[in-house]
């Protein structure tokens, strides 16, 4: 299901429409509310994984879009930018400068992702398509492209970028403002591996709040109209589950994640919540955070 944004109201479906700002929900394995690509005008923001592209192209109507911009290249967010622009080799890809060499070759990309995911990666991701150079955009933050400004957004990855639509407000921040799964209010901070870094993500929520954006777009999962208290849940979650975790037991934090998003009472939701951000790595981040810093 796509919903069309105005302003802060929830349209229905206009899946011919590319004037507007619509969350797409690409359904990842068959569940809704996981992973969010963002369609504004003509630009795609985070597409997701190719195990989801059919979703995705079928929404759009089979109508190429004119750039893809990513936040970062994790695959639950730029896993099918190579088929899009095997589909439809003119479009743009704009990521940051780091991000862009496991584009063009997602060899060692694909390495980091299977210590995590082991035999399961064809099934979650499906294939991951290098994107030809010729087509990658590379950002360092600060320019102004497609009609979006640019910040430079590290924290839940070294090569994370937010983007500000100017025409609409709405800034589009991946992961570095939580994950929050509707109708739930529950805030989670992502902090898989390898390179969690709590004073960088700090300061790339003060970027996002020095823009004063309208809405946020969340890709897990949709349209935030409450800016300051989504940015402000973000950062006591970023912390009190880095404290948590500083505590080195594992179970015991997994535990507490489960607690907060409350399987008993909507387990559906819960489940999203652990789809779109699996507790275990979470955890598996911030000991890794831990341990390079020396405690």
């Amino acid at each position: 299901m796509a919903r069309a944004i105005v302003g802060f109201a929830l349209l229905p479906d206009r899946r011919q429409d590319w004037t507007t700002v619509r969350e797409i929900d690409v359904r990842h394995l068959g569940r809704e509310r996981t992973i969010c690509c963002w369609q504004v005008g003509e630009v795609l923001v985070d597409p997701g994984p190719e195990a989801s592209l059919a979703t995705l192209v079928d929404e759009i109507a089979d109508r190429p879009p004119g750039a893809l911009l990513l936040t970062h290249v994790h695959l639950d967010h730029a896993g099918a930018a190579g088929s899009i622009v095997a589909m439809w080799p003119q479009v743009p890809v704009y990521v940051h400068e780091r991000g862009a060499p496991h584009l063009a070759d997602p060899s060692k990309l694909l390495q980091s992702a299977a210590r995590l995911y082991g035999d399961d990666m064809e099934r979650l991701w499906g294939e991951v398509l290098p994107v030809p150079e010729e087509n990658l955009r590379p950002l360092a933050g600060g320019e102004t492209v497609e009609g979006f400004r640019v910040a430079y957004t590290p924290g839940h990855a070294s090569h994370h970028v937010a983007y500000l639509h100017e025409d609409s407000g709405w800034a589009f921040v991946g992961d570095v403002a939580g994950v929050r799964i509707p109708p739930s209010a529950v805030t989670l901070a992502p902090t898989p591996p390898p390179d969690v870094d709590l004073d960088a993500w700090d300061a790339s929520l003060d970027a996002v709040a020095a823009w004063e954006p309208a809405g946020l777009g969340l890709t897990h999962f949709g349209g935030v109209a409450d800016v300051g208290e989504q940015l402000a849940a973000a950062r006591q979650a970023l912390h009190s589950f880095a404290e948590l975790a500083r505590g080195g037991d594992r179970e015991a934090f997994v535990a507490a994640l489960r607690e907060q998003v409350g399987g008993g009472s909507d387990p559906e939701t819960a489940a999203a919540y652990e789809q779109a951000a699996p507790f275990d790595q979470l955890w598996l981040g911030l000991e890794r955070y831990w341990a390079k810093r020396g405690e």
